[in-house]
């Protein structure tokens, strides 16, 4: 009697997130800092589909510091709080953090954005997991930060 090897084929499927490379027009330093400054992030965070006040946000950039912003979008400007906890932090390298728009719960999804030189240049990778999501709600994540990194490509090039 012949027994049947351990199945892999849960360490074989596929995670759902999120996975976008981005080539941008800066070096990392500045692109770096578009992540960690207020003003910055408040300009590209949601897109030009939403607005996020400056005031709204809150940054302690180091491991184990919080973040938080609130995101008004929409036609009917619904609000959306965001927070999370920063559990990387290596300019201007490598950021990673916790985030949710959910009020009643910790923030689960990890994101984590790497930015490597290319000539002056940054080629920033973004990917973001935690199996907290539906793929449908991944596939609507991934169209929002397509759209932020649209906005985030603007503002980095600007003096």
């Amino acid at each position: 009697m012949s027994e049947n090897p351990p199945s892999t084929a849960a360490a074989d499927a596929v995670q759902p997130g999120i996975t976008i490379t981005r080539i941008l027009s800066a070096p990392c330093e500045r692109v770096f800092a578009a992540w960690i400054e207020p003003a910055q992030f408040a300009e590209w965070f949601g897109s030009r589909a939403a607005e996020i006040p400056v005031e709204t946000i809150s940054m302690d950039v180091r491991p184990g510091g919080t973040w938080s912003a609130t995101m008004f979008a929409g036609p009917d400007r619904r609000e959306i709080p965001w927070t999370g906890t920063y559990r990387e932090v290596d300019p201007p390298k490598r950021l990673v953090f916790t985030l949710t728009d959910q009020t009643d719960e910790e923030a689960v999804e990890v994101v984590t954005v790497s930015f490597d030189d290319l000539d002056g240049m940054t080629e920033m990778t973004f990917t973001q997991g935690g199996n907290t999501l539906t793929e449908e709600q991944y596939d609507g994540a991934r169209q929002g930060w397509l759209g932020f990194f649209d906005t985030l490509a603007e503002v980095v090039v600007r003096d």
